[in-house]
């Protein structure tokens, strides 16, 4: 399988090259140069980490499948059997819990794999130099990649989060990070401005320069590499395979799936699904205050100039959302007209558009974007009526859900992260006192709902912070570069 850029310049590059190099040579993000197809029926019965090495197989196809299935396996062994895990709550509604894995987030599922994916690209590419990974996250990315490549050999990873811009939880999991290889930083802005930074170090000629110099090459562990995006299309394939194993589906009858979405990676993932031949409906993008992504799909016209806000689904609070790039390659097979409209975002705040393009994309896409309130209602309302306690990024899928419902159309929600990340959030929207130190809204909510909060979030307690600076956006450079 060979891989091009959304903008046209660069040259093509095997899947091992697109993930050791993370961006394309021209600022593009790779993208396959064929959409394989893959038969839903080849995958029922399987064991989640069988379904992801079959899914990534034709993707990569210069990995060898055993190699994919052992990694799969090492990667998802500690999901505590739970890779996958597809609740209902009504006929027609379920909830696919992406948070099962070691930070508690549907990052998980492509950052416990995707350290393996760049360690073997590296091998089958002959790429000796140390890899300086460098991420941006608006909250849940930034643990995820540093507990994947905390302590592997030849890896460096920076970290640059919103500064007063994540759950409080959020924070802890990146500051007490373990391992001489990493490096966490809070940048005074949001993430648009951590992401940017970011963007900026890797179309730089004179930081590939002075890195080359001590022997070291930029990656991405963010949703632009590809080998954090393709790892997330398997759940798409798991979810709908369990709803026909358990006789919720008949095989070949449509699913729609509502997402929330931020940098529109997690939701493109089921669109590759679908152009794979997943009968998958309709893709519900849901989106909170920060809704960027609903003006785009309602009216064509991607316009980032507008006030940003800080809400209780910070993983959203985006408004520059990368991964659209690779769909609107896809839709228009025209990276020249990709790269003009990248050019304007950049320098404009905004490009639009025509009507046949935006059609296109309606036809797989609807969206809608919801409040706070609306989303905390909707926290409590589930819990009380259903029993079901959801975290307030998947309580903006649920409200979307509703929504954008289409009659007879099964629905499944992705939820994204576990409730006790925001247990402040979670407490406030069940009308329950809140407490100011999270650990303890922790404890209040465990006795309400009378379910476990992970261990691993319990434990951060206990753990001593290792990073507390903030940087302004004009530093990250410097310090990606310094260590």
């Amino acid at each position: 399988m060979e891989y091009q850029s959304t903008r046209g310049a660069a040259a093509r590059a095997t899947a091992a090259e697109a993930i050791v190099a993370g961006l394309a040579a021209d600022g593009g993000l790779y993208v396959p140069a064929q959409i394989p197809h893959l038969d839903a029926r080849s995958l029922l019965g399987l064991e989640y980490p069988k379904t992801a090495a079959r899914v990534l197989a034709p993707f990569l196809t210069e990995y060898d499948p055993a190699f994919l299935l052992c990694a799969a396996q090492a990667a998802y062994a500690g999901f505590d059997g739970k890779a996958g895990e597809l609740a209902r709550t009504r006929p027609g509604r379920y909830y696919l819990e992406l948070w099962h894995g070691p930070t508690c987030a549907f990052k998980d599922y492509a950052l416990q794999l995707m350290p393996r994916l760049l360690i073997e690209g590296k091998r089958l590419t002959g790429e000796s130099c140390v890899t300086k990974i460098l991420v941006a996250t608006s909250g849940d990315t930034g643990k995820a990649a540093l507990a994947g490549y905390a302590g592997l050999p030849g890896v460096k990873i920076a970290v640059f989060y919103p500064d007063d811009g994540t759950s409080e939880i959020q924070r802890l999991q990146m500051a007490t990070q373990e391992g001489e290889n990493v490096r966490v930083f809070a940048v005074k802005g949001n993430f648009d401005d951590a992401q940017t930074g970011v963007k900026r170090v890797f179309a730089s000629a004179q930081a590939a320069e002075a890195l080359a110099q001590r022997g070291e090459k930029l990656s991405s562990a963010n949703s632009i590499n590809w080998g954090r995006l393709a790892p997330q299309i398997a759940y798409y394939y798991y979810a709908y395979c369990k709803m026909v194993e358990n006789d919720e589906i008949r095989m070949g009858d449509a699913v729609d799936f509502c997402v929330p979405t931020g940098n529109f990676g997690d939701i493109l993932a089921g669109w590759y699904a679908k152009r794979m031949g997943l009968p998958v409906g309709k893709l519900i993008c849901a989106s909170n205050e920060n809704d960027v992504l609903t003006q785009f799909l309602s009216q064509g016209e991607y316009n980032a100039n507008r006030p940003f806000h800080k809400t209780q689904s910070p993983s959203m609070d985006i408004l520059v959302s990368s991964n659209l790039e690779r769909l609107l390659f896809h839709v228009t097979q025209d990276a020249g007209q990709v790269a003009q409209w990248m050019d304007e975002l950049a320098r404009t705040g905004r490009y639009r558009v025509p009507d046949g393009v935006l059609r296109a994309i309606r036809e797989d896409f609807a969206c809608a974007s919801i409040t706070a309130p609306q989303a905390a209602g909707e926290i409590r309302r589930v819990f009380e009526s259903e029993g079901y306690l959801m975290d307030p990024h998947t309580a903006v899928a649920s409200v979307a859900a509703d929504r954008c419902a289409r009659e007879e159309t099964p629905c499944v929600v992705l939820s994204t992260a576990s409730p006790y990340k925001f247990p402040a959030s979670v407490l406030h929207a069940l009308g329950e006192e809140t407490p100011q130190d999270e650990f303890e809204a922790m404890r209040r909510l465990e006795d309400i709902s009378g379910t476990r909060a992970p261990a691993s979030l319990r434990a951060l307690q206990e753990k001593p912070v290792r990073f507390s600076r903030a940087i302004g956006k004009e530093d990250i450079a410097r310090e990606a570069l310094a260590f």
